[in-house]
């Protein structure tokens, strides 16, 4: 599997000046982007929040292709994409007994590969777009894995409140703080803490950025690391930053949080 080539820099993507360049050296992407942008300012007055703003964006695209919405433009990358969640979450050690909440399961990209690996009742997915969990069940019913027992729960918001407390060994977020501002990133870390059990942790994914923090219609959000470790410390959490996710075939970047003094312990 090739490495990674590149690293995030300091370019702005929400900047005139790069939009200006991006299309010039890819002039048949204009009219997609166009069409988000006319989507983006209808949403934007029409909805109340990010999470009814995304929720809507969610329903377009499913609409569209369940697997595009989630990020993956073949199902050959839908596929290479979930394998590589899956495979570096068993080389972190996990085990069939672990408890895994994956917050934004989508369709189930990463997540009918945990279904069919962890016990059965033993994986938990949740999302705020009732339309692609409708195709997560279609993709649990294509894949023969009914009496694995999995959840998937439609959820409001990012509060986590109708979830055990202590009860999730992992929890895993793939491509979700990618596209959330500050506000969501900080009620998920305000309350993953009360149902990660004690010596878990809680593996999310976002864009990096080692320049200004910036969003690109509200749909894809850039963070410095050290902007989302000050974060999770804010709310008694210690994280630290993934290299070996670096490794891997990725745009996106890896950090893990788990309960404060677990790291030093396990150090």
């Amino acid at each position: 599997m090739p490495v990674r080539t590149t690293t995030p820099g300091t370019k702005n993507r929400a900047s005139a000046l790069h939009k200006v360049r991006y299309a010039v050296r890819h002039p048949e992407r204009v009219p997609r982007y166009v069409r988000r942008m006319a989507r983006d300012l209808r949403l934007r007055v029409s909805t109340r929040d990010h999470i009814a703003y995304y929720r809507a964006v969610m329903r377009d695209d499913t609409a569209r292709s369940p697997e595009a919405a989630v990020g993956s433009a073949s199902h050959e990358r839908w596929l290479a994409l979930g394998q590589m969640q899956h495979d570096y979450l068993l080389r972190h050690g996990l085990r069939p007994e672990d408890r895994l909440l994956d917050i934004g399961c989508g369709n189930l990209r990463g997540g009918w590969r945990f279904v069919d690996y962890l016990d059965a009742g033993h994986y938990h997915g949740i999302d705020i777009s009732p339309d692609i969990l409708l195709a997560a069940q279609e993709v649990v019913a294509g894949r023969g894995l009914q009496t694995k027992l999995p959840h998937l729960g439609l959820v409001r918001d990012l509060r986590l409140a109708a979830l055990p407390e202590a009860y999730f060994t992992v929890v895993h977020a793939h491509s979700v703080f990618s596209h959330s501002p500050r506000e969501v990133i900080a009620e998920c870390l305000a309350h993953v803490g009360r149902v990660l059990a004690p010596g878990g942790y809680f593996d999310f994914t976002f864009n990096r950025t080692e320049g200004p923090e910036h969003h690109v219609l509200r749909e894809d959000f850039y963070y410095r690391t050290a902007t989302l470790v000050r974060l999770a410390a804010d709310h008694g959490l210690a994280a630290r930053f993934m290299d070996d996710w670096e490794e891997l075939p990725h745009r996106q970047s890896k950090i893990r949080v788990t309960h404060r003094g677990e790291r030093e312990e396990a150090a």
